[in-house]
């Protein structure tokens, strides 16, 4: 069980939203879902190239309260930090939502 106190990052939760873009395909933008507190924990870092572009990875384990409902392909901001959600899963018979997620660093 988290201590509630741990729960102090506030983190916005972006969904994610698809338009037609007039030529066939669709443009992908987000919009605020909600805003929460959370835990974040910082785990490894790793080196990475991404689109030829070098930099790293820092993943985190985010821990918020459930209630949300959340997805792969929503992210979260941390402020400047932006997560991409990799995996989720509900813990402490159901009442939070355990993420696991990557920040790219440049």
């Amino acid at each position: 069980m988290i201590d509630p106190g741990r729960l102090r990052t506030r983190l916005t939760i972006e969904a994610p939203i698809e338009s037609d873009d007039g030529q066939g395909g669709v443009t992908l933008s987000y919009a605020t879902q909600a805003v929460v507190w959370a835990a974040v924990t910082p785990l490894a870092s790793r080196e990475a190239v991404e689109a030829g572009a070098s930099g790293a990875t820092q993943r985190a384990r985010i821990v918020i309260r459930r209630g949300v409902a959340l997805t792969l392909r929503h992210r979260l901001l941390d402020g400047a930090k932006r997560y991409r959600i990799v995996a989720l899963r509900e813990v402490d018979d159901r009442r939070l939502i355990e993420i696991d997620a990557e920040q790219r660093l440049e």
